[in-house]
């Protein structure tokens, strides 16, 4: 019970700290940092299914498969929109 409680701790703190450094990231910045978080998303989802493959308990089965979701979707949205970006410095 002691391990659960440390690692939810850190997961709560870890959701603190990820939305007070998102909102304070510029809109002019926000475009050219998504193709860098995308190799950190995919590190995300690296951890992720090794969490959701362990098997520990029920819910870090539950939390890893959120988190390969969750980390997927980034990753496909920071494509997309980095692609859309570059396209619109292409010439015809």
């Amino acid at each position: 019970m002691e391990a659960f409680v440390i690692a939810l701790t850190i997961f709560v703190l870890a959701i603190f700290v990820g939305f007070e450094i998102i909102t304070k990231v510029p809109p002019t910045l926000h475009t050219p940092l998504m193709s860098g978080s995308n190799a950190i998303s995919g590190i995300t989802i690296i951890g992720a299914l090794i969490s959701a493959g362990t098997k520990l308990t029920l819910l870090t089965t539950i939390l890893g498969v959120a988190a390969v979701a969750f980390a997927t979707i980034n990753v496909v949205g920071g494509f997309l929109v980095t692609h859309r970006m570059l396209k619109m410095f292409k010439r015809d």
